[in-house]
């Protein structure tokens, strides 16, 4: 789901990659991103829109710490059995995907903060700084490095919805940290929302008896705003894969909401955040030799176990993987919110879908059956003659060739309608 593994890398080949090229150049105030290769970012948009970002340290405040967290990146399937009775494919190991939890090494820091300066004056933001070489190695430098092209290039295209978190400029520090600042969309994530709602469950429970009525009242708002998350989310992602971007760190905590109160559902905006790990998949960054990023290592590693050769292939297998991360972000918040605190989390979910049932949807359904905890997560899943349980199982089958892509996600009938 989103905790906070950081994906390993070898980082011996590849030259240092930070947001400041240090020559005086025009563009980003004379600073410019170069990636491994010391290729520029070719397209005049671009230039324009990183351009137009601000990037003087004078031109912001910055107000208190407000929290702390790592990244989560896709690694490899850790639900495989081995021995003597269990025999798989490479195939068989493309085709399924998770990730490999662990504690990664870049902690990123966020800070309140407003721009001071010019006609954006008063304006709340967000700082999210990535560490120093020091304290985050090179692998600090290439995210935040890459964070800033992906939104630099995503924010130079038509019809960007409001579903992608908006990054207004950045600075590197005299001790090398790289802060982005983006518009302030909210504090909390669809991980804190969660977390809230199940706790608040609980609250209700040990009150004793639940009005039914009450019960039901609540449970149709919580429904109705985890459908309204979704939405946002995979409008954003659609919007991505069609500019030929890959997220590849989907999860709870990268969905920032603008509001976490139910009773809000009408103005929630969800927005994408966490693109450190976001890969091109424009036809020249896939051809033979251009896919050895390091941050994109592991993804064409799997994509080459799993049969995809050609850009094409490549690139769906690509879109398909993101797909799969938005199937385990759906199944958190079809579980955690509707069931009290401390009965489902992230980890055992994802473990319960992928190692115990090897995603079969429908053996997971009448697993949840039986236990009388996640009666409200079946039933919201239940909904429209079950087209929860068939989105889920369309969005994480187990053969990526299979899976719907982001529009096809959004325009399905439970996306549409069964909730209301």
């Amino acid at each position: 789901m989103n905790p906070v593994a950081v994906h390993r890398v070898s980082f011996q080949y590849v030259s240092r990659l930070s947001l400041i090229h240090r020559e005086k150049v025009e563009g980003f105030s004379g600073r410019r991103v170069v990636n491994s290769r010391g290729r520029k970012w070719p397209t005049r948009r671009l230039h324009a829109v990183t351009a137009s970002l601000i990037t003087s340290a004078d031109s912001f405040e910055v107000g208190r710490l407000i929290g702390s967290y790592g990244f989560m990146n896709v690694t490899s399937y850790s639900g495989l059995q081995s021995g003597a009775d269990f025999e798989y494919t490479s195939d068989d190991i493309g085709r399924l995907k998770a990730q490999d939890i662990g504690e990664g090494g870049v902690k990123i820091r966020l800070y309140e903060g407003r721009i001071s300066q010019g006609p954006f004056r008063g304006v709340p933001i967000i700082f999210k700084v990535y560490p120093g070489k020091r304290a985050g190695g090179i692998e600090a430098d290439m995210m935040a490095a890459n964070e800033l092209n992906a939104h630099s290039f995503l924010q130079s295209q038509k019809n960007l919805p409001a579903n992608l978190l908006m990054l207004v400029g950045g600075f590197e520090t005299q001790f090398g940290e790289q802060w982005l600042a983006f518009r302030d969309g909210g504090k909390d994530s669809a991980a804190d929302y969660a977390r809230t709602a199940s706790e608040k469950t609980s609250r209700v429970r040990s009150q004793g008896a639940w009005n039914p009525y009450e019960k039901e009242q609540m449970m149709k708002r919580r429904r109705n705003f985890v459908i309204k998350i979704l939405q946002g989310t995979m409008k954003g992602l659609a919007f991505m894969h069609d500019n030929d971007r890959l997220h590849q760190s989907l999860g709870p905590s990268s969905i920032v909401l603008n509001t976490p109160a139910e009773r809000e559902a009408i103005y929630l905006i969800p927005r994408l955040r966490d693109l450190a790990f976001s890969v091109d998949i424009r036809p020249s960054c896939l051809e033979e030799g251009a896919t050895s990023g390091a941050l994109s290592e592991q993804l064409w590693r799997r994509a080459t176990a799993s049969g995809a050769f050609t850009v094409f292939e490549k690139r769906a297998f690509g879109i398909a993987d993101d797909i799969y991360e938005a199937g385990l972000l759906f199944a958190y918040l079809a579980f955690v919110p509707f069931c009290e605190a401390g009965v489902m989390d992230s980890l055992s979910l994802q473990r319960l879908l992928e190692n115990t049932f090897r995603l079969d949807i429908e053996a997971v359904r009448e697993y949840c059956l039986a236990d009388e905890r996640l009666e409200e997560a079946v039933k919201f899943l239940d909904l429209g003659d079950g087209a929860g349980w068939e989105l889920l199982q369309a969005m994480l089958n187990a053969d990526h060739r299979k899976r719907p892509v982001a529009e096809a996600v959004l325009s399905h009938r439970f996306l549409n309608g069964v909730v209301n």
